[in-house]
């Protein structure tokens, strides 16, 4: 089963980087695995893919169960033209109580279940036949005298009765049981019968199957009595003449389990097909596969908070977590690797875990790596970093051998670019949710070679923080504007107590204050909030 690897939402260089070499590492130590994105990839990291010849992850809209998820059960379907007989029989032989019924392609063309056929037999009209020759030879275990085999439609006829009391009665679409009678045998012949099943096994001589054959009359022998067999010559009949075939309750592989819950609690059916998106027959699903419902294995890198995170991760198997950030509310219900390091960035961590079992680095992977490490760092400048993050990336570009700060400052070029981006975009470019004692706090930040970008529109970004602040309903709403070349951010807030920002960074209470040498998200600006938070209180 394929596992899904990926970082946080509104995913910088460092969490799409972290994923795509550990999901490369995971690969190589033999698992399958992918990498992921909770969103659209930033300018800044579409950069360092096409500058080191690597794809986008796909994107992951969220890790919510899915039919394809569950090990629901692989039944083997049967075609229109299967009889009944052999349809039970097969139920029997694998304790199956439900068969799906298909076509050449697999398509799902309806349902049989034992009810159907346990109806059949009550209710059913025994004295019509649609079927194939054959399918009554291998019900019957029979052998065929004279002709092959064919569509067998008409009316059943069990003839008990002296032969002159049916002259004239019989026609092409008659279906006669009788048997070794040769007076009613050459009778029913004559009048040009459709089949004649001989009962018994009984010997025919010659004379007469050479008039069936010239009268185009089908003979079979079939080793069962005449009452026998008349009572389950309907069973002969095709399942598409019993089978279920419109208003069935079929789920696509791709639909979610919470929708399927609200399906079956609203019908009693034994099982539900599946299906793909060309209606082909997958499996059975039932109440014990939603009870015990498969998940989808996750690996989180760069983050460890739910508000962070997909969609549904509450409902997937969390594998292990390696992140740089502080711990957050994500819990697991069995014991997982958990690797969390104060380091400046995750492809630190990745890098460390690839010397740690001995994995070579492939030039691609060394080089986005060392992108996620500078992007996270800041070339070094942060205050989160460390010389663990120094070292990785002396090692990584021993690989790659780039000019690190003409690199690093082409892909700050490119990613602190807001030229052509709306408000709304730049706010949310890196924006995260947190709660801080009780309180939810958003914090977006976003990296600038020029800060005239943000500022020209000054009062525009300012009236989105606020609206945001009032939708939300957050205790604190921050753009962090970072000026990568004076090594400090400009704040735009709103706050619910207008002494939080002033207390937290010592700073007068003005809209795109400067606070010199705040360039950490993680290190600087929450653990001020945090603390200006306890004061408040």
């Amino acid at each position: 089963m394929t596992s899904f690897v990926f970082g946080h939402k509104n995913p910088d260089t460092d969490s799409v980087a972290s994923a795509i070499g550990f999901s490369y590492l995971k690969n190589r130590l033999g698992l399958n695995t992918v990498p992921c994105s909770l969103g659209k990839i930033n300018k800044e990291t579409e950069f360092v893919l096409d500058y080191f010849g690597l794809t986008a992850p796909a994107v992951l809209e969220n890790v919510k169960t899915q039919v394809k998820d569950m090990e629901y059960d692989k039944v083997d379907g049967i075609t229109l033209n299967t009889s009944i007989l052999s349809a039970y029989k097969l139920m029997e032989q694998n304790n199956i109580r439900t068969l799906p019924v298909v076509n050449d392609k697999k398509q799902l063309q309806g349902i049989l279940t034992i009810k159907d056929i346990a109806m059949e037999l009550i209710k059913g009209d025994f004295y019509k036949l649609d079927t194939s020759l054959s399918n009554i030879v291998k019900g019957f275990k029979g052998q065929i005298l004279t002709g092959k085999d064919f569509n067998v439609k008409g009316k059943i006829s069990v003839i008990a009765y002296y032969y002159k009391n049916i002259q004239g009665t019989l026609g092409p679409d008659d279906i006669i049981i009788v048997g070794d009678r040769y007076d009613i045998l050459e009778c029913v012949i004559r009048s040009k019968v459709k089949l004649i099943i001989i009962t018994g096994s009984g010997v025919i001589p010659d004379v007469y199957l050479e008039m069936a054959q010239l009268n185009n009359v089908a003979i079979i022998s079939v080793p069962l009595d005449t009452y026998t067999t008349s009572k389950l010559i309907n069973q002969c009949n095709y399942v598409s003449s019993i089978m279920k075939s419109s208003g069935i309750v079929k789920f696509k592989e791709n639909d979610y389990l919470d929708e399927v819950k609200e399906e079956v609690l609203h019908n009693n059916y034994r099982n539900y097909p599946v299906v793909n998106n060309d209606n082909i027959f997958l499996g059975f699903i039932n109440k014990k596969h939603i009870i015990s419902p498969g998940k989808k294995k996750v690996f989180l890198v760069d983050h460890n908070e739910y508000s962070q995170s997909a969609e549904g991760l509450n409902e997937a198997d969390i594998l292990e977590i390696v992140d740089h950030h502080k711990i957050g509310d994500i819990c697991t219900t069995k014991p997982i690797a958990f690797r969390n390091m104060p380091v400046g960035s995750t492809c630190t961590i990745v890098h460390t875990m690839f010397m740690e079992f001995n994995i070579q680095i492939t030039p691609q992977i060394a080089g986005v790596l060392l992108a996620g490490i500078l992007s996270d760092t800041l070339l070094f400048k942060s205050p989160t970093t460390t010389n663990m993050d120094k070292d990785s990336a002396i090692q990584l570009n021993s690989i790659v051998k780039l000019d690190i700060e003409n690199f690093a400052m082409d892909m700050f070029k490119m990613g602190s670019s807001l030229e052509g981006h709306s408000i709304e975009e730049i706010f949310y470019r890196d924006f995260k949710e947190f709660e801080l004692e009780g309180s939810t706090v958003g914090v977006g930040q976003v990296f600038t070679l020029d800060i005239e970008d943000v500022f020209n529109r000054k009062q525009q970004f300012i009236e989105f923080v606020e609206q945001t602040h009032e939708y939300k309903g957050y205790f604190l709403t921050m753009l962090v504007v970072t000026d990568i070349i004076n090594e400090g951010s400009y704040l735009l807030y709103k706050a619910r107590h207008n002494s939080l920002v002033s207390t937290a960074f010592q700073v007068n209470l003005e809209q795109g204050v400067f606070v010199p040498g705040l360039v950490s998200r993680k290190k600087q600006v929450i653990p001020k909030i945090l603390e200006s938070l306890n004061l408040l209180k």
